[in-house]
C-alpha cells in the first residue's frame, strides 16, 4: 500500500499475506487458468473473510478480543459482492448485504475490491470513519490470526490443538470457495450445470463436517449436519484430509487406501472436485 501513513499500511495486513500464501499452503499442483476478478471478489468476501467466523468460534484468544465489541464491517463492491461482517457477543458471522453495518467500505470495481486483498489498495470509509480505530486494531489481529492458521510455520502443527484449529478453518474455508465458484465462475458454472438437485456431503471423521446445497445448478454453502446427503466423501481422520489439503498425499491414492470414502452420486462428487481445481487457481 503506498501513499497512506502507516498504520493505515496495516489495515487487513493479514489477510493480504494470507490470500498470497494460500495456495501454498494447500500446495495443490493443478494447472493454471483464466480468473474473473468478480468471482475472485466473491471468493475473498464469503470464504477468505468468510474464514473469520470459524477463527471466533474456535480461538479462545480471538473469541475473547471480540467479546465486548457490537460492530460490523460492510464491504460493497460495484458490480460484484455486497456483505457484512458482523462481530457480537464473542461470535462473527458474514451476510450478504450492507444495509445495517456499522462501518462501509465501497470499492469502484471487483478488481479494486481484489486489489485490497493483494495489498495495492487502501479502501476508505464512506460510513463510520470515526470507527476506523477497530479496523486497525482488533480487525487487524483477527487477520493477522487467521494467517497463523491457515499458513502455520515451524512447528506449529505440532500442537494438537493448533492443528485442529488450523485444519477445521481450511476445511470450511475450502466449502465456502467451492460454492462461490460454482456460482461465479465461467468453469465452475459449467460444472455445477452438471450437479442435480441435492446436498453433496463433506466431513472429516472426528471432525467438521458440512454440505453444499445444490438448486437449480446454484450452490450454498452449509456448515453442519446434513441428514439426507445425495452423495458425500468423507475423510477417514483429520492427519488425513490435513495432508491431502497440503498436498502431501494424492487424492486418488486416498481412495484407494480408503483414507478418502465417497458415496452416493458420483457425479456429484466428480464435479465439486473439477470446482476444487477452479478454488486452488482462485486462492493461488
Amino acid at each position: 500500500m503506498r501513499g497512506i501513513p502507516e498504520a493505515g499500511k496495516n489495515l487487513f495486513s493479514g489477510v493480504e499475506i494470507l490470500l498470497k500464501n494460500i495456495y501454498n499452503t494447500y500446495n495443490c499442483a493443478f494447472g493454471g487458468g483464466i480468473m474473473d476478478e468478480r468471482a475472485l471478489a466473491y471468493i475473498n468476501l464469503f470464504a477468505v473473510l468468510g474464514g473469520l467466523a470459524k477463527l471466533c468460534e474456535l480461538d479462545g484468544e480471538c473469541k475473547e478480543l471480540i467479546e465486548n465489541k457490537n460492530i460490523s464491517v460492510g464491504i460493497a463492491v460495484k458490480d460484484g459482492p455486497e456483505g457484512t461482517i458482523s462481530f457480537s457477543g464473542g461470535r462473527c458471522q458474514v451476510t450478504p448485504g450492507v444495509d445495517k453495518c456499522d462501518i462501509k467500505l465501497p470499492f469502484g470495481s471487483c478488481k479494486k475490491f481484489n486489489g485490497l486483498i493483494d495489498g495495492t489498495v487502501t479502501p476508505i470509509p464512506s460510513k463510520g470513519f470515526t470507527k476506523i480505530g477497530f479496523l486497525l486494531n482488533e480487525f487487524t489481529k483477527l487477520t493477522n490470526k487467521l494467517t497463523e492458521y491457515l499458513r502455520p510455520t515451524g512447528d506449529a502443527l505440532s500442537d494438537p490443538k493448533f492443528f485442529e484449529i488450523s485444519t477445521n478453518i481450511m476445511f470450511h474455508l475450502i466449502l465456502d470457495a467451492i460454492a462461490e465458484v460454482g456460482n461465479e465462475d465461467k468453469v465452475g458454472r459449467a460444472s455445477a450445470s452438471y450437479v442435480v438437485d441435492g446436498d453433496i456431503k463433506l466431513s472429516i471423521d472426528g471432525g467438521p463436517e458440512g454440505y453444499i446445497h445444490a438448486h437449480g445448478h446454484r450452490l450454498t454453502a452449509e456448515h453442519g449436519p446434513c441428514e439426507h446427503p445425495t452423495s458425500y466423501m468423507s475423510f477417514s481422520s483429520m492427519k488425513n484430509a490435513r495432508d491431502l489439503f497440503d498436498g502431501k498425499v494424492n487424492a486418488v491414492e486416498c481412495v484407494g487406501l480408503g483414507k478418502v470414502r465417497i458415496g452416493g452420486m458420483i457425479s456429484m462428487v466428480d464435479n465439486v472436485n473439477r470446482m476444487l481445481d477452479r478454488v486452488s487457481m482462485y486462492l493461488a
